[in-house]
């Protein structure tokens, strides 16, 4: 097996265990309110699953390469769901600085909304995102870093619930979006599942 067939066998098997870990720790069943306000029978609290050892190891991997592919020099999203993501893209391995964006800017100290290693005009951005729904707290955090004069070179999520936020998203972003799952991989038998719903690509 060359390196080429022998990294994408790698990421394969990274994204088997990101679902699998999903699958296990992260879905809950049961009425909940997402962010957007809607009414859901089920939720996926994806830190439940890439804060353990596998699932990070499985998004390090995936981000990174993610990252790597679209020449990203910066990885973040809207702080907390972002958070462990940025950090875990560059455990795996990602040539690039860590960013959070704040929901308000601070106060008080340096009155930042963007945190991290200030980000350069030619800086790269990739956003990123635990789960999507409508795509409104990613759409927000592109808008800030576009006010900044940063550019998107693509958003990645760990999870699509695929009721259109990532079209809404790539709309925004004028860049890829990519989700490492959907709600179809995790949890397939779900009673309001389209028939006609597409997985993320492999």
């Amino acid at each position: 097996m060359d390196a080429l067939a022998e990294c994408a066998s790698d990421l394969r098997g990274a994204r088997q265990s990101l679902i699998a870990e999903l699958c296990e720790h992260a879905l809950v069943i049961g009425e909940v309110t997402l962010t957007s306000g809607a009414r859901a029978h089920y939720y996926v609290d994806a830190k439940r699953a890439i804060l353990r050892p596998r699932g990070f190891a499985a998004v390090s991997a995936l981000l990174a390469a993610q990252a790597a592919e679209w020449g990203a020099t910066a990885v973040g999203g809207m702080s907390m769901g972002a958070d462990p993501l940025a950090c875990a893209a560059l455990a795996g391995g990602a040539q690039a600085k860590a960013f959070f964006v704040r929901k308000q800017a601070k106060m008080h100290g340096l009155q930042r909304r963007i945190e991290g290693p200030d980000l350069d005009a030619g800086d790269r951005c990739m956003v990123v995102e635990d789960v999507v729904t409508t795509g409104g707290s990613t759409i927000e955090v592109i808008d800030v870093l576009r006010e900044a004069g940063h550019a998107i070179c693509g958003v990645t999520s760990v999870l699509d619930r695929l009721v259109g936020g990532g079209a809404a998203i790539e709309r925004a972003a004028g860049a890829p979006y990519v989700a490492l799952s959907t709600i179809d991989d995790v949890y397939p038998e779900r009673p309001d599942r389209e028939p006609a719903s597409s997985s993320a690509p492999g």
